[in-house]
């Protein structure tokens, strides 16, 4: 009996070793001893310490937006804030506080001279003893009009470097897409993820984790579908009576094709681009008889978004603006709240638009 006792007692000893052994592999398959967060990526793609106290600065407002818009029920932020944006439109409670999480962040880095944002009328100028080489502007919450429905918003950036002999002006945003140096955006909804990418580079995905309360990197050099991908037009087809016959002709076409397209459309506008990089497609939001100069912002919808959609392996196109189609990074936005039109997506469903610019006898690119 003692010697059948023992052996009990020796069986149950190593299983309770290998379950503990088994339990602490599993943890290490869960948790990295070695994360690559967002600041070491940033510091081993540029060893610009400058540059990684600014995407620090927006990762740290991106995640008390994230706090904000989590709790914005139970905080009682759904509603109007009773004013206007430098656009015109409604403010949301979390619009304005969004706002001012970016600016006190962006502000207090060290490393900024001036702020565009879409919330403020005016750029914003950082006093002297906390000025720095980048220019930014932003949209703090992209998409807010659906904040009260629970439907994923966002935040968008592009950054630029001050020229040189300047002082940080108005002027140092006043630039063609070619002079900015990164452009980023961050949607808010199951995950929270921050996509970026310096000029010339790829782009990258970062996931927050909120058990250490840092963007991970999850996606490495996200690309469109090498196929096209899936079949998928974006567009608020509302506005279809206004739009040119080139535009109408497309989605008429997206519509009835042999192989149709699927109809998807947020209204956020970092949502409907996060889904065509991942996913393929088109989105559109061209130039009408309503808004000949487009609805989106330039300096931080559209600039942004073209930099990102062109290194992922994208068309970013005006479509027809003033007479010809152009690239948005090459548009020169003649004040800071300039407006343009966007046409965004894979080659293969950017070309059916073009195909149909074609028939009118408009002068297009080749892609």
């Amino acid at each position: 009996e003692l010697h059948d006792g023992f052996n009990s007692l020796t069986l149950f000893l190593v299983c309770s070793s290998y379950s503990r052994k088994h339990s602490i592999d599993k943890m290490a398959d869960n948790f990295h001893a070695d994360a690559a967060t967002l600041s070491r990526f940033v510091m081993a793609s540029t060893h610009d310490h400058d540059l990684v106290i600014l995407l620090n600065a927006l990762a740290t407002s991106c995640k008390l937006i994230t706090s904000a818009v989590q709790r914005a029920g139970v905080a009682k932020l759904y509603g109007l804030a009773g004013e206007v944006n430098s656009t015109g439109d409604d403010q949301k409670k979390l619009d304005v506080l969004s706002n001012d999480m970016m600016i006190n962040a962006l502000v207090n880095s060290g490393v900024c001279s001036v702020l565009v944002s879409e919330e403020n009328e005016e750029p914003i100028i950082v006093p002297p003893g906390k000025q720095g080489k980048f220019c930014v502007a932003f949209d703090p919450l992209d998409g807010s009009s659906n904040i009260d429905c629970n439907v994923s918003v966002g935040t968008i950036f592009s950054v630029y470097e001050r020229a040189p002999g300047s002082d940080g002006g108005v002027d140092d945003l006043l630039r063609s897409g070619a002079h900015c140096i990164c452009a980023g955006y961050v949607v808010y909804s199951s995950a929270v993820e921050l996509v970026f990418t310096f000029r010339g580079g790829d782009v990258h995905g970062f996931c927050l984790d909120s058990t250490i309360g840092e963007f991970v990197h999850t996606r490495e050099k996200m690309i469109f579908p090498t196929d096209g991908g899936k079949r998928i037009y974006s567009c608020n087809e509302g506005n279809s009576g206004n739009w040119d016959d080139a535009i109408k002709g497309a989605c008429e076409q997206f519509k009835t094709d042999e192989n149709p397209y699927t109809a998807r459309y947020v209204g956020s506008m970092v949502a409907d681009i996060h889904r065509t990089i991942l996913y393929g497609g088109i989105y559109m939001y061209p130039a009408d008889v309503k808004s000949p100069k487009g609805k989106l912002r330039l300096l931080y919808e559209g600039i942004p978004m073209a930099m990102i959609i062109e290194q992922a392996g994208g068309i970013a196109s005006t479509g027809l603006f003033e007479g010809k189609i152009q690239r948005v990074l090459d548009l020169v936005p003649d004040q800071i709240h300039a407006k343009c039109p966007i046409i965004m997506g894979g080659k293969r469903d950017v070309q059916v638009v073009y195909d149909h610019y074609k028939k009118m006898g408009v002068d297009t690119p080749t892609l």
